[in-house]
């Protein structure tokens, strides 16, 4: 009965699979004709935006995408602002840190504001950090400036389901943060300073880039998160407002007459939708095997 079970869930996914790439394949090829016939041809019409948006969404596992963004509106002369909208729990510590230097280098050129739409904590504020202002949501979330390491420890199940490791190694620290047996003193040790070391990066920035005093890091750099306002009171923000707050602001940063926002690519927006409804598709058809 199980293994009925079992088939039957596996061919209701396929099933769902497929019926999408029905529904939608030929709503993809159609567009993309559209597309092709009508936009392509004048896609080099000149583009008169002056202030652009640019977006940091989801966990932060690369920064391709958003480096990208950032670099064309940097080299673009028309583009006088940007407004980086984040809601974000952060991430991998180096994209979020390449992100932050790229913000930066373009602070330097032209006004950035960023806007807490809903979470920005740590590596998504790490990236956010160097704009000119920053703006949030009355009920996003800000902070947790810290930095965490962590892995299981398998050994006992490895253990008792027969599982043994063997290694080849050279250097004393190779295998440290291994997840087939408990660390070593000296592994804990070394992993605890490169923890530590990242974690004064972070605040170094932090302080850097807003001014902060030093002397009181456990009020703002302590791993924990604020609501808005008190977020705005530690100095990790500077205002708390509305997504049209933030506009306004970049608008003035700007010192444009007439803003004039740049719309994503027609093309990007059609991928985009498409590969976020499939992934929502599957997602759902998975969690109602599980439930079954």
């Amino acid at each position: 009965m199980n293994e009925q079970n079992e088939k039957m869930g596996i061919f209701s996914i396929v099933k769902g699979i497929l019926g999408f790439i029905q529904n939608y394949f030929k709503a993809l090829i159609f567009l993309l004709v559209l597309y092709i016939i009508f936009v392509a041809p004048t896609h080099q019409t000149q583009d008169n935006s002056n202030l652009m948006k640019i977006d940091l969404k989801g966990a932060i596992a690369d920064s391709e995408e958003v480096l990208k963004n950032i670099n064309f509106a940097y080299n673009n002369e028309n583009i006088k602002g940007v407004l980086f909208i984040v809601d974000s729990p952060g991430g991998a510590v180096s994209p979020s840190l390449e992100i932050s230097m790229a913000i930066k280098r373009l602070r330097d050129k032209k006004p950035v504001v960023a806007y807490a739409a809903g979470i920005m904590a740590s590596g998504s504020y790490y990236a956010s950090a160097y704009a000119d202002y920053i703006i949030a949501n009355p009920g996003s979330i800000i902070g947790s400036i810290g930095v965490i390491m962590q892995m299981f420890n398998i050994e006992e199940l490895a253990k008792k389901i027969g599982i043994s490791e063997q290694v080849v190694s050279a250097g004393d620290y190779k295998q440290a943060g291994t997840f087939m047996r408990e660390w070593t003193s000296q592994e804990r040790d070394s992993l605890q300073e490169l923890v530590d070391d990242t974690y004064n990066l972070f605040i170094d920035d932090i302080i850097k880039a807003r001014g902060l005093d030093k002397n009181r890091t456990n009020e703002f750099a302590n791993a924990r998160v604020f609501i808005a306002s008190k977020a705005q009171k530690v100095g990790l923000i500077d205002e708390v407002g509305s997504i049209i707050d933030a506009q306004e602001a970049l608008v003035k940063l700007s010192n444009v007459s007439v803003p004039s926002w740049k719309e994503p690519d027609l093309l990007d927006k059609i991928t985009k939708k498409l590969a976020s409804e499939t992934k929502e598709q599957i997602s759902s058809l998975f969690y109602g095997l599980k439930a079954y």
